[in-house]
């Protein structure tokens, strides 16, 4: 009965270290968010980046990207990330005045995220003149 246990524990333990094996996404921005603040629409074009590195151990693939409206995606990496390299993701508001609460979500292999899905998150106000 020892020896099923011990197997049993062993075969745990050795499950949560495979796991832990793969690509890794590390958002750069504080809660994967990028605060726009107050800023004028007429002086400001919107552009903004999100930058990461890939802190695991094998190629890092963004295999999609799903965006709210008024948001664009002006770059995004096209080849996979190799382990301990960076990269970003330009993104576009739209500039409309109001509030901004919007999400855009990464489709990638990272093992950091449940099925891969990391949100990012744009915050702020456009203000009219």
């Amino acid at each position: 009965m020892k020896n099923i246990t011990a197997f049993i524990v062993l075969l745990f333990l050795s499950n949560i270290g495979f796991a832990q094996s793969g690509p890794k996404i590390n958002i750069l921005q504080a809660e994967n968010t990028v605060d726009y603040g107050k800023v004028y629409k007429s002086s400001d074009n919107g552009v903004r980046s999100f930058t990461f590195t890939n802190t695991g151990d094998t190629p890092l693939n963004i295999t999609g990207i799903q965006s709210t409206a008024s948001c664009t995606i002006l770059y995004k990496p096209s080849q996979a990330i190799a382990p301990g390299k960076s990269d970003r993701i330009d993104i576009k508001y739209n500039m409309v005045p109001g509030p901004i609460r919007k999400t855009i979500t990464l489709e990638t292999n990272a093992v950091n995220y449940e099925e891969g899905r990391v949100p990012l998150k744009i915050k702020g106000e456009v203000l009219t003149n």
